[in-house]
């Protein structure tokens, strides 16, 4: 990879590890549909013009709303607002860590959805540790409120890993950029009116403004932008890799700038989904997968290598 490439790589680390942060002190100062309406709107509003000066104009968008609603859905509607109010009882580093465990449910899911692929030894043994890292990190936390911002979280790695397939499967003609363009938008008008009606009576604290700015953006249409660089520069495959990190940098930011324990459980847990999610998402090796394509399964049919099952774009935005 180019050094252009390690830098749009490292930039791409820090943008979507530090939202976790962000809505943390966000959530603060505001109520959730306000700091989701913000952070879609702004992000809107740099990223439609982009795409409308592009080929095409937003015609594209038209012409995949029922699509891109459902991808909208759960990639922004449902996880945003979750996230942000699971963060009310949940520091932005455990957040973050939880979140880590997308790869391992996109694996599962991409399984019971038809994925073609085996799963061997090595990514079934990644599944089990990813969760192990899971259940090490929740459990403690299972016991009054904390259980539900732990669930909260879970739906939003649900979603986070249903939306790509809706991405691969029902939008593969749209644009990228249109894509986060009209999601964006969607969001920024489905929160409208219940963000004016929990609007705060007095200017939120200028750290919970900061906050906010930063993640409609930087965290999301700047990110959206650098990502988009990266995945040209890179190529996909890649580009994706940055996801492994993002829940360092989460980290990293909650105990450097909140001042978030940095206890033996959450780094035991971190090393068990970091560890899981790679050797889970693993691909097979060429000459495995060639072997495995010239023998045809009992239905007479070759089977496709599927590869891995795609990670959000958004979060990540998470």
């Amino acid at each position: 990879m180019s050094r252009r490439g390690w830098l749009l790589f490292a930039l791409m680390s820090v943008l979507w590890g530090i939202p976790y942060l962000m809505i943390k002190v966000a959530v603060g100062g505001v109520s959730v549909p306000v700091l989701v309406f913000a952070r879609t709107a702004l992000g809107a509003l740099v990223l439609v013009p982009l795409a409308a000066r592009s080929g095409g104009g937003l015609a594209p968008v038209r012409r995949h709303w029922r699509p891109l609603l459902a991808f909208t859905a759960v990639e922004i509607l449902g996880p945003w607002a979750l996230l942000s109010d699971a963060e009310h009882r949940l520091t932005s580093s455990m957040t973050g860590l939880l979140i880590a465990a997308v790869p391992i449910i996109g694996v599962v899911l991409a399984r019971l959805t038809g994925d073609a692929e085996r799963l061997g030894p090595v990514r079934w043994a990644g599944l089990l540790v990813g969760l192990a890292g899971v259940g090490v990190l929740a459990g403690p936390h299972l016991g009054g409120g904390s259980a539900w911002a732990i669930g909260e979280v879970m739906l939003v790695a649900i979603g986070y890993s249903i939306a790509p397939m809706i991405a691969t499967r029902r939008l593969q003609d749209l644009p990228s950029l249109h894509m986060a363009a009209g999601s964006l938008t969607i969001a920024a008008v489905v929160y409208a009116v219940p963000a004016a009606l929990t609007w705060p009576d007095a200017v939120p604290r200028g750290r919970v403004l900061a906050a906010l700015g930063g993640l409609g953006l930087v965290c999301t249409a700047l990110a959206f932008m650098v990502f988009f660089e990266l995945i040209r520069e890179a190529g996909t495959s890649r580009a994706m890799v940055f996801t492994y990190v993002n829940p360092a940098v989460a980290v990293v930011a909650g105990v450097l700038l909140l001042g978030e324990p940095l206890t033996g459980t959450i780094i035991a847990s971190f090393a068990l989904i970091l560890g899981g999610s790679v050797l889970a998402t693993v691909r097979r090796a060429p000459a495995a997968a060639a072997a495995s394509a010239a023998e045809p399964p009992a239905g007479g049919a070759l089977a496709a290598d599927a590869g891995v099952a795609d990670v959000p774009v958004s979060e990540e935005s998470r």
